[in-house]
């Protein structure tokens, strides 16, 4: 039983399964209105556009909550909604968590290898293997929160994850660990541009790499997305440097 539509959409450089943040919404029987509560979530756990979401104007004429001109859509991965059920801390945003789960066992389930070359479906994997390692580390609070942090990056040392991912393996918020690799010189923005970039050196030490993409728009052009990426080495090198902050 579909309980919250799931479709196919590019987020970053794959195709993912992903939700309509306006449907999920409604599900969670938010008391805020759409807008505020989007743009507050997005803002305060800090998730990037083309990475946990794209957005788009929208249209198609169905009724949601909520009201006003010139609207637009968000359409959010998985690892999002997931987030953003569980924060609401209700049963329906439990409900829809769990939901988002087993969606996510099902399409692994078609194909068990495909994690292993979708970096979207890595993602997921990683999130999920998060989320069991803080459940073992409530249950069992004589565990070193190093040995903890030291667990999470061998079972993620099987590839590259982007920053926000980085981040929350490392438990962290990603604004922090944003602001800490720019000020510590891992990366860096173009003058007059937007998207980070990874410094030379860090790539060569193989504990960043850089990637640049094409994506499509929702209007058919195209635009080029520049992504810096954590590797397992540079993973476990920040656990070293940020041991105070991840613990």
């Amino acid at each position: 039983m579909e309980l919250i539509k799931i479709e196919q959409r590019a987020i970053g450089d794959s195709q993912v399964q992903a939700i309509n943040a306006r449907v999920l919404h409604v599900f969670l029987e938010v008391g805020k209105d759409f807008a505020t509560w989007i743009k507050d979530r997005i803002e305060q756990y800090g998730f990037l556009e083309n990475q946990d979401f794209v957005t788009a104007p929208q249209n198609g004429g169905a009724v949601y909550k909520g009201g006003g001109h010139n609207r637009k859509d968000y359409h959010l991965t998985l690892d999002m909604a997931k987030e953003l059920a569980m924060v609401e801390r209700n049963e329906k945003g439990k409900q829809a968590r769990q939901y988002f789960i087993e969606c996510e066992r099902r399409a692994k389930a078609i194909d068990p290898m495909a994690a292993l070359a979708d970096p979207a479906m890595m993602r997921g994997l990683l999130l999920t293997y998060s989320e069991k390692v803080l459940s073992l580390e409530a249950a069992n609070a004589e565990l070193a929160p190093k040995a903890a942090v030291v667990d999470r990056i061998v079972t993620a040392a099987e590839g590259t994850m982007n920053v926000t991912m980085a981040a929350k393996n490392l438990q962290v918020q990603p604004k922090v660990l944003f602001t800490w690799l720019s000020a510590h010189r891992w990366i860096y923005r173009r003058a007059g541009g937007t998207a980070w970039v990874a410094y030379q050196d860090k790539i060569q030490q193989g504990l960043l790499q850089h990637k640049i993409t094409t994506v499509e728009r929702t209007d058919g052009t195209e635009k080029v997305v520049e992504q810096v990426l954590v590797t397992a080495k540079g993973l476990a090198k920040l656990a070293g440097e940020l041991g105070p902050i991840c613990a």
